[in-house]
């Protein structure tokens, strides 16, 4: 009601039940995918604390991508790639 009565958590709780089969299908349908830390090719950002590496991918692995990580990275390290299709621009 107006005064926030007792009829207003079955609506959240719907609400809530279609954000999670939102999630759930979009997480479905675009798996995390898994890629392997070929060569880290060098620093970015303003300070420095994002790493620019060149990734393989497990599943198809003569498909190379540049990504940018934060946080430490080394060669030989498996990132899992929320989206894959985002490719990072080069260092300049």
């Amino acid at each position: 009601g107006a005064d926030g009565g007792v009829e207003d958590p079955p609506v959240f709780f719907f609400f809530f039940f279609f954000y999670l089969r939102f999630v759930f299908h979009t997480s479905m349908e675009s798996p995390t995918k898994l890629a392997i830390v070929q060569k880290v090719i060098g620093r970015t950002g303003s300070r420095g604390q994002v790493t620019q590496v060149r990734v393989k991918f497990l599943d198809d692995q003569n498909r190379l991508i540049m990504r940018n990580v934060k946080g430490p990275v080394r060669e030989g390290d498996i990132l899992a790639l929320m989206e894959t299709e985002r490719e990072a621009r080069r260092l300049r």
